[in-house]
């Protein structure tokens, strides 16, 4: 990673940023009425360039490394950001005297190839930048500013004809979280696998069950006697896709698609003046006739090359440690809108895998109550799904809230956006559901004088979390956490919050033999037009 001084040394200072603002303006006509329109036009431009320089001073004072890999929102490797945490918290020891009886697992699945999409995107982009590049040549201007990488570029994915797949590192991730995992709770895996005492389970997409899979061979390795490494068969378990409502209830639910396309242009608009502001800075730095289009291209190749690849000196070279942190907080912000906090359908429409989670505990407890064998009842429940069911269970338990926000969100009123840097902000892609992200509520039985016997401990990416609804704790009684954090979300019914039965109502009524026959031939027609969803 490039330093701050570096960058100043590359790019326009702030004085001469406000100094080219001032020449534009003095430019102008001189009347009153022009220049107050004027000073109005340009009045967000100068804002966001003062907010730029304040954001630049704050890297500059602080260590001059700066690793852009651990600021790529969502699209961050596992490895780089999970042991970024927030070192004033302390972790509850009240649970000296407790012991683990069950864990429940919902995690995201791991680095991942960009999609098929995204891969076609990327090979357009290639093309574009060539576009550009002759324009210069055609110009005859000098190619001196233009970085030597720019010149030829070709995505690395060309001609790939798949996407998607969980990739080596993504693999690497999982299994090692599930050693880590088996070495934290050795009580809660010391049993002969079954799959009624261990249950894994994920979406039907190929990277999440390849996830569930690498998770499981490092979970159970040297428990088995397949290979030199000792492993074990295992069984994954999946629900159509169709009707998976327990991890991918997104999917299920018209109302949240329908919330999703309404609000794609007001998330559109938010980001508009940090691509403006950057676009201006990249076209005057490299000489190139960059779009905003063109520097989102660049932000999502800059993503994709160092966390996948570790290429830190292409794509991303091209932003300042200021400007990556106002695109990632605008990431931050599109993903707090449309899949966390932002609207309460965003995460309420995960009520069956809060309830599953309950249940799940519930019987453990009842099992623990009854005296059951400790090979006859389930001790985990592992799962493996997307950033589009992690990010709603992590709001549906109030994780990276203050307490006062938690009040807000069971009073079902709004959230303000995360701020913008340079102000600190919880809600961070990187942290809330990185590749491999994942939460843990283990469930534990406690022998002290205390008056509750089972307590529900929390942990986010493998770290303590404070729980606002449990007073800022990491842990608190299972019944409070069951009456004060789910309870106000169970109340919601899926099918009601979702239209799921309207909608079904629309697919079982019988078409017309014309109708089905149209619908067939643009069925054909259409069946290679590529979706504009893009899931993580």
């Amino acid at each position: 990673a490039r330093s701050i001084f570096g960058f100043f040394s590359k790019k326009n200072t702030s004085h001469i940023r406000i100094n080219k603002f001032k020449k534009c303006t003095t430019n102008r006509k001189n009347s009153n009425e022009e220049m107050l329109k004027n000073s109005m036009n340009f009045a967000p431009l100068l804002l966001l360039q003062l907010l730029l320089i304040a954001i630049a001073v704050q890297y500059s004072t602080a260590d001059e490394s700066f690793d852009v890999r651990q600021h790529l929102s969502t699209v961050s490797r596992y490895g780089i950001v999970k042991d970024i945490a927030d070192d004033s918290f302390v972790p509850s020891l009240n649970l000296d005297q407790c012991t683990p009886i069950h864990l429940n697992l919902v995690a995201r699945h791991g680095t991942r190839a960009p999609t098929k999409k995204r891969i076609r995107e990327l090979e357009a982009f290639a093309v574009r930048l060539e576009v550009l590049v002759r324009d210069v040549k055609e110009q005859k201007q000098s190619l001196d500013k233009i970085p030597a990488w720019l010149m030829g570029w070709n995505s690395p994915w060309k001609g790939k004809g798949t996407g998607g797949e969980l990739i080596s590192e993504g693999e690497d991730e999982l299994y090692h979280l599930g050693i880590r995992v088996r070495e934290q709770f050795p009580s809660l895996f010391s049993e002969e696998y079954h799959p009624a005492i261990y249950s894994i389970k994920a979406t039907q997409v190929p990277r999440a069950s390849a996830s569930a899979v690498a998770f499981g061979m490092g979970l159970f390795s040297g428990k088995g006697k397949l290979g030199p490494g000792g492993h074990r068969a295992f069984a994954v378990t999946s629900e159509s896709r169709a009707s998976d409502t327990v991890l991918r209830f997104h999917d299920c639910c018209q109302s949240y698609k329908d919330f999703r396309r309404s609000q794609e242009p007001t998330v559109k608009k938010l980001k508009e003046p940090i691509l403006d502001e950057i676009t201006h800075e990249l076209v005057t730095q490299y000489g190139l006739n960059f779009t905003k289009q063109d520097v989102s291209s660049l932000w999502f190749l800059c993503k994709q090359e160092a966390s996948l690849l570790n290429i830190t000196n292409q794509a991303c070279s091209l932003f300042s440690p200021a400007e990556v942190s106002l695109l990632e907080w605008a990431d931050d912000l599109e993903l707090f809108i449309l899949k966390g906090y932002g609207n309460s359908l965003n995460y309420r429409m995960g009520v069956p895998l809060l309830e599953d989670v309950i249940q799940s505990m519930e019987q453990a407890i009842k099992a623990k109550e009854e005296g059951y064998a400790p090979a006859s009842y389930e001790k985990a429940r592992l799962r493996f799904a997307h950033a589009e069911t992690l990010l709603p269970f992590s709001c549906l338990i109030g994780l990276f809230l203050k307490e006062s926000e938690f009040e807000l969100i069971q009073r079902e009123q709004t959230l303000q956006y995360p701020p913008k840097p340079p102000k600190t902000r919880n809600w961070r892609g990187n942290l809330v559901a990185p590749f491999a992200g994942n939460n843990m509520l283990v469930l534990y039985s406690c022998t002290s004088d205390n008056s509750s016997k089972y307590f529900v401990r929390v942990l986010h990416n493998e770290r303590p979390i404070p729980i606002p609804g449990c007073n800022g704790s990491d842990s608190c009684p299972f019944e409070v956490f069951k009456e004060r954090i789910a309870a106000p979300h169970l109340k919601h019914d899926y099918n009601s919050l979702c239209n799921v039965n309207s909608e079904q109502e629309k697919k079982d009524s019988s078409p017309s033999m014309f109708s089905q026959m149209f619908g067939w031939i643009f069925s054909q027609r259409n069946s290679d037009a590529p979706t504009q969803k893009v899931e993580l």
